[in-house]
């Protein structure tokens, strides 16, 4: 089964149906036995942290994969719901040799997923990924280690463990009679994200707070900037932000109602932490950065690291050179100081301390250049890749842009598609280059 069971974020799929109790209990043996070369942690058994989102089908396969890990020996705690960030945050500090995140993002709340973390806080390198898959398959009915069963045993206090850490992080911010609104999704951060911003003083507004396990992502949070959008109009809010539904990455809106993504704020942390000294070496971003964050961020003198889609390359990124700083154009925001994974919360409240009391509309970060994507279907998107034709219209069409804009043509991982990207200084010339580029895209369908 190789990498085809985890795509770029866990495992993920249809709750009951692609991701069933069945496949969570054998992830939970398979984790224990693959996750590391001798199958086992420091401690005399494993200790295997899980947390979960708000979905119905969370308790589930929360239950399923705690089963399968115990089976195999290890001692299972159960945070319940809190954010992505709050398992790598606590693995960390705890010890644990594994946490599982039982979520599927921003997904809709029919889907769930299951993704692992190391015990330094990262998600599972890829060749450890690679055993948990192959274990999946090879690993008998029969529970192993059945005269070593672990435990099973809830962990109270998790999201106020995360809090705690967030009131260490930004001691100093002083949110007083500042009225901020916040999306929460519906989703992991509603017992988080609204009282991290109380203990700073801030007059709170939110809505996505009511999760009822369906409603998870359903017309709000991050991918539905119109729910944040309204809010700041209504409440008369200074700033808002939306978090996706595991509160691993955000989106920010200014008082006008106009929301920056995740190259945005980027830009407008990476500035502040490097005026501050705070900055370690550059920033690492990915293929889809709009390229006004590169010009930004040569005018600044900050490196830039260019990495594939995914976060798990970002913080490779980060991890190899030493950096402290990257992020996804999604609003996956990655500040190691705090914790080595996306944190929607720990990001919000940096942004406010980078701005320091000036409107978000004020920033100035960078301007964003038009960007025009085209997904095109193909019946072979690797035999279109490596199409001689399409590779010299690509190097024709960067030539041209060349310290203007650029072009961006990739295969999907997950679909048959060729995506085809064009960035340029006005959206016609973009959507001309775009153009130009899908028409030499062969093995076109449809």
């Amino acid at each position: 089964m190789g990498r085809r069971l985890f795509g770029t974020d866990g495992v993920r799929g249809a709750a009951g149906a692609v991701l069933t109790a069945e496949l969570a209990l054998r992830l939970g043996r398979a984790a224990v036995l693959g996750a590391f070369p001798d199958g086992r942690g420091d401690g005399p058994r494993p200790r295997v942290l899980v947390v979960r989102d708000t979905r119905e089908s969370g308790p589930m396969l929360e239950a399923a994969f705690a089963a399968g890990a115990a089976a195999c020996g290890a001692d299972v705690a159960l945070a319940g719901v809190v954010p992505t960030p709050a398992a790598a945050l606590i693995v960390r500090r705890r010890g644990y040799d594994l946490a599982a995140v039982v979520s599927a993002s921003h997904n809709p709340f029919a889907d769930n997923g299951i993704k692992l973390f190391g015990p330094d806080g990262r998600k599972l390198p890829d060749d450890a990924e690679e055993r948990v898959s192959a274990l999946v398959e090879a690993l008998p009915d029969e529970a192993l280690h059945a005269t070593d069963i672990g435990t099973v045993a809830p962990l109270p206090g998790a999201a106020d463990e995360h809090l705690a850490a967030l009131d260490e992080r930004f001691a100093g911010l002083d949110l007083t009679g500042r009225r901020i609104a916040l999306d929460c999704a519906n989703g992991a951060t509603v017992g988080v994200a609204p009282e991290a911003f109380r203990r700073r003083g801030a007059d709170v507004v939110v809505t996505g707070d009511a999760p009822d396990g369906r409603n998870i992502n359903a017309g709000v949070g991050s991918t539905h900037p119109e729910a944040i959008v309204a809010l700041v109009r209504e409440s008369g809010a200074e700033l808002g932000f939306a978090f996706d539904g595991d509160g691993d990455r955000l989106l920010a809106v200014d008082a006008d109602g106009r929301p920056y993504d995740g190259d945005e704020l980027l830009a407008i942390m990476a500035r502040h932490l490097h005026a501050a000294g705070r900055l370690q070496g550059g920033v690492a971003v990915t293929v889809m950065s709009n390229y006004g964050f590169h010009r930004a961020m040569d005018a600044a003198g900050i490196p830039v690291a260019t990495t594939p889609v995914g976060d798990r390359h970002v913080m490779a990124a980060l991890a190899e050179r030493g950096w402290n700083l990257g992020g996804e154009q999604s609003g996956h925001l990655i500040e190691t100081g705090f914790v080595p994974s996306g944190d929607g919360v720990a990001a919000a409240l940096l942004l406010v301390e980078a701005l320091a009391g000036r409107p978000l509309a004020d920033s100035g970060a960078m301007e964003r250049l038009p960007q025009v994507l085209v997904n095109v279907p193909v019946a072979d998107r690797d035999g279109a890749m490596g199409d001689p034709a399409l590779r010299d219209a690509i190097a024709a069409a960067d030539a041209d842009l060349a310290g203007r804009g650029r072009v961006l043509v990739r295969a999907s991982g997950t679909e048959q598609l060729v995506r085809v990207m064009a960035e340029a200084p006005t959206e016609d010339e973009a959507r001309a280059a775009c153009e130009a580029l899908v028409a030499q895209v062969p093995g076109r369908v449809g």
